[in-house]
């Protein structure tokens, strides 16, 4: 870590140290670019995320890259978890739908499952070793502005620095995008979800449950086995639960035993009797895709490009894949970091990679939360038609293990 002098230069200034951001500024930094990554929240809190309930189905390609930079030997072994099947239900008796893995030299599993503050830590930790990499923390940024002539942020204690190219890595609320006049498609759900890890008797077998249930679409996310897993005390599961924001307010509050005893009946028997595990964690269930990617000398990454339904298990993995997008037709143009040609490539080839599967799994969402009767066997219809497409199977295994150099 090192102070910032007033006046430094760099070639690319990433606000925002989540793992897009990380990521970005990694490989920036890699590619032979001079980068610094800057975040308000303190060096302590970065280096060590505190658990948030959030667990990342990565794909192949994105623990190939995690490998390439150093960062997955600094996740633990015995918290990564293998998604070995994936299971659709909707309602409460059509028969679910399920997703294997292709086979394969990494046909044995669509993914690894794992929680996203160990994710980020490690990635801190690759980025502080990085050579050409500067990260900022604790900085309140009082301005920050990219023009044609380049970029420029000014931060609270009067530190100033410039940079050919200022990269938006704050969010799927992103202050900088609104700031550059960049709107975004924002569709608000009007939902909350809930996260938390639970303890169930039956074995989850490695299976990765999405249940659209009437009035509810929860998740069960296999989780690692821990020492009393290995006792012979139940399997860990990572529950995602959406509801209104009301009952969620409800439930992250509530005492653990009456907690435990609603999330048990809500699951029907799936879990059996469940005992949390950890803190509950809330989140509100909002998807945004911004109206451009890119202005002069300025881009936009992560969910401050696209903010997906977390039903995709692919936001993350959609954001390492988009910043990579950014570098490589950076550093296959005329090296120049705000070269216009390059950024407008960029945006060309994430839009096309994101908006279907954006547009999709929103209208999946929708339809999926639609209790009213006609939907309801319009969705078991689905379902059953889907299981008897293997073509359509096989597609669906191919883009949740994203196996594509």
């Amino acid at each position: 870590m090192s102070d910032l002098a007033p006046g430094m230069a760099y070639d690319v200034a990433i606000v925002g140290a989540g793992p897009v951001g990380l990521a970005a500024g990694i490989s920036f930094a890699r590619r032979g670019y001079r980068t610094c990554v800057l975040d308000r929240t303190p060096e302590p809190f970065l280096a060590e995320p505190r658990f948030d309930g959030r667990e990342i189905a990565l794909t192949h390609h994105s623990v190939r890259w995690l490998k390439s930079v150093g960062a997955w030997d600094a996740i633990p072994a015995d918290e990564v978890s293998p998604l070995k099947t994936a299971r659709i239900e909707s309602g409460r008796s059509a028969p679910p739908l399920l997703f294997s893995p292709l086979s394969g030299a990494e046909g044995d599993a669509l993914g690894h499952l794992v929680p996203n503050h160990l994710i980020r830590r490690a990635l801190y930790r690759a980025a502080s070793g990085q050579e050409g990499l500067t990260l900022i923390t604790g900085a309140m940024i009082e301005r920050a502005h990219a023009g044609r002539s380049g970029a420029d942020v000014r931060l609270g204690d009067g530190r100033a620095l410039s940079a050919r190219l200022l990269v938006a890595a704050d969010g799927r609320f992103s202050a900088l995008r609104e700031q550059h006049g960049i709107g975004a498609v924002v569709h608000d759900f009007n939902r909350s979800i809930l996260v938390c890890r639970l303890r169930q008797q039956p074995a989850h077998d490695a299976v990765a449950l999405q249940w659209f249930d009437e009035g509810q679409t929860v998740a069960l996310l296999p989780v690692a086995p821990d020492d009393a897993t290995r006792a012979g005390e139940g399997d860990r599961v990572s529950l995602v639960l959406t509801l209104p924001k009301d009952d969620v307010a409800r439930l992250t509050q509530c005492p653990d035993d009456v907690f435990e005893a609603e999330v048990s009946a809500r699951l029907q028997g799936r879990a059996g009797d469940v005992r949390l595990l950890s803190p509950r964690c809330s989140y509100p269930l909002v998807t945004t895709f911004a109206h451009r990617f890119q202005a002069p000398r300025f881009a936009l990454a992560g969910d401050a490009a696209v903010g997906m339904h977390p039903i995709t298990a692919h936001g993350f993995n959609l954001g390492l894949r988009g910043q990579e997008t950014l570098v490589r037709a950076i550093a296959d143009g005329s090296g120049d970091p705000g070269d216009p040609s390059a950024l407008r490539r960029f945006e060309l080839a994430h839009r096309r990679a994101t908006a279907p599967l954006f547009a999709a799994t929103n209208l999946i969402a929708t339809a999926y939360t639609q209790d009213a009767a006609p939907v309801l066997s319009l969705r078991r219809a689905g379902l059953r038609v889907a299981d008897g497409l293997p073509p359509f199977k096989r597609f669906v295994a191919g883009l949740l293990m994203d196996r594509a150099s």
